[in-house]
């Protein structure tokens, strides 16, 4: 088994611990040096602070290894501080719990694994970047050819899971790519899939779907998300300079 140490995720948290909590300065940091996302629900100033979702996916693949089939359920919000249990090791199925007994994230895996540090480090930062340039870059597009939007003054949008299928775990590139993607509207709240295929020196060694949950729908309006996607790209302006 390759050592946790070499995992770059390293540098947002100390993962060697069983229980593993954050802080707001790391779960930012994350979010914005790593995801490039710059969602105001990881903003250290922010009332309903929430700890990144591909922070705790990058955690577990670095720490319980990478498998070739992975499901993650978000079943909650981590805020700071909240302590997670997280395990060494997955063999079918393992519910991340806080100290409540509180079930934040659901891992199911079959197939082979491998804590080969180069690739989980490729995965996860193909991953996280293609993850977080999903709004305004994917959802925009979507909510526009669904004539619908999010609401502007409490945009939210809440990641409910994510699945890989991996071919070959024999690979130390990875580049993601956007397959397909689509938005089942229900009332005020939208199912968004985003599909995408996983390739290593340009050949597909996998696939991957991401499921979100748009809430307060109401119809579109171009000047609305116009002033969203201004107010998201000035916060990003605003951190890089």
């Amino acid at each position: 088994m390759m050592p946790i140490k070499e995992m770059f995720i390293e540098n947002y948290c100390a993962i060697s611990a069983d229980k593993i909590s954050f802080t707001r300065q790391q779960g930012s940091d994350f979010a914005k040096k790593v995801a490039d996302d710059f969602n105001p629900l990881h903003n250290i100033e922010t009332k309903r602070f929430c700890v990144p979702g591909d922070l705790l996916f990058s955690i577990i693949i670095a720490k319980s290894g990478l498998h070739k089939k992975m499901t993650f359920d978000f079943s909650g919000m981590v805020s700071d501080n909240v302590s997670l249990t997280f395990p060494q090791k997955i063999d079918n199925s393992f519910d991340i719990k806080d100290d409540k007994d509180k079930t934040c994230l659901s891992v199911s895996v079959s197939g082979e694994a491998t804590h080969n540090p180069i690739l989980i480090n490729a995965l996860t930062k193909a991953y996280v970047d293609f993850s977080g340039h999903t709004f305004p870059d994917i959802l925009v597009k979507l909510m526009s050819e669904n004539s619908v939007m999010i609401n502007p003054a409490r945009p939210m949008v809440m990641y409910q899971s994510m699945s890989i299928d991996l071919h070959t775990l024999d690979a130390e590139s990875v580049t993601l790519k956007l397959a397909k993607t689509s938005l089942a509207i229900d009332g005020k709240r939208g199912d968004a899939w985003l599909e995408f295929d996983l390739l290593s020196n340009d050949e597909v060694i996998g696939h991957g779907k991401k499921h979100m949950l748009l809430s307060g729908l109401r119809s579109y309006e171009q000047e609305s998300i116009d002033a969203m996607v201004s107010q998201y790209r000035e916060s990003k302006a605003n951190f890089q300079s």
